[in-house]
């Protein structure tokens, strides 16, 4: 298999999982973003009012990303599957 095509493959592999994982950690970086500032300016110095905010903000993009991310990860591993004869060559 010539290396230009394993690069290729392995290019797409990065692309597809900063894809997927992007909304998320997006949700999870202004949710903390936001809870330090509202931290910051009343002066609450807690660790649970930083992290529940922040799960809460993941879990729910997850749930409303997560057929969109099901459907890219299944096209990316049925394209793979799918070329699989051509790369054994």
């Amino acid at each position: 298999m010539p290396e230009a095509l394993v690069v290729g493959i392995v290019r797409q592999a990065i692309e597809t999982a900063i894809a997927v994982s992007l909304p998320m950690l997006l949700a999870g970086l202004f949710a903390g973003v936001l809870v330090s500032i509202f931290q910051t300016v009343t002066s609450i110095q807690d660790n649970v009012l930083s992290f529940i905010p922040r799960a809460a903000a993941i879990f729910a993009v997850f749930a409303v990303t997560f057929p969109w991310a099901l459907r890219v990860l299944t096209t990316f591993s049925a394209d793979l599957i799918r070329r699989l004869p051509e790369l054994i060559r």
